[in-house]
């Protein structure tokens, strides 16, 4: 699957040739370069490893340093492999938003979700509370009731929908069509919200 790294820069609108505003999410896809080139012989598989951003020299491990300086490239902050990547190109090599999308494609944005921190049900997973306030409820109206009998099974299921930390996950968003692409800007506009906050790496997928 052929796919860049980029960074989440905020959102905005534009408007198609109907006149129709459409809300789109704005991610800066600077060139990635290719580190490594893997395939069925060497490695089991087909991939190419790309790396985004430039990483400080002590903020490297020297295996990574190592990894860097076979390959003849500036050590990257940021590693993703691309399975079956059917772009050829060689370690090196600088792969840009045109050589992969185009205005139209429809594409899938991986990223980290907004850290929410402690939440109760009703934000973290949609319940709508008691409601009923004037019969003795003074105080349930956001809270989640019974979680299960007492003698059988006398016990919470695994995955039962509490309380807990909401957000700070990976999420994968699919089917978000490109609408623009300033490539010389190395911007590209996707189509609706992409995970993450301002600054966020995201992968784009195609």
């Amino acid at each position: 699957m052929n796919g860049l790294i980029g960074k989440k820069i905020g959102m905005t609108s534009v408007f198609d040739e109907d006149g129709t505003n459409i809300a789109c999410t704005i991610v800066e896809a600077l060139p990635n370069k290719v580190v490594q080139v893997k395939d069925v012989e060497s490695d089991g598989y087909n991939a190419v490893q790309l790396g985004y951003g430039v990483a400080k020299e002590k903020n490297v491990s020297k295996p990574m340093h190592g990894h860097f300086k076979k390959a003849g490239v500036e050590p990257a902050k940021t590693l993703i492999e691309f399975r079956d990547f059917d772009i050829a190109k060689k370690v090196g090599d600088d792969i840009t938003i045109e050589d992969i999308f185009a205005v139209g494609d429809v594409v899938n944005a991986i990223g980290t979700s907004k850290g929410k921190g402690f939440q109760g049900v009703v934000k973290r997973h949609n319940f709508k509370g008691v409601g009923d306030a004037t019969h003795g409820q003074h105080n349930r109206q956001r809270a989640p009731g019974s979680i299960g009998a007492g003698s059988t099974p006398s016990k919470v299921y695994k995955g039962m929908k509490m309380a807990g930390r909401d957000g700070g996950v990976r999420v994968k968003v699919r089917n978000l069509k490109i609408v623009r692409l300033l490539s010389d800007k190395n911007l590209m506009l996707v189509q609706g919200a992409v995970p993450g906050h301002k600054g966020s790496l995201i992968i784009i997928e195609k």
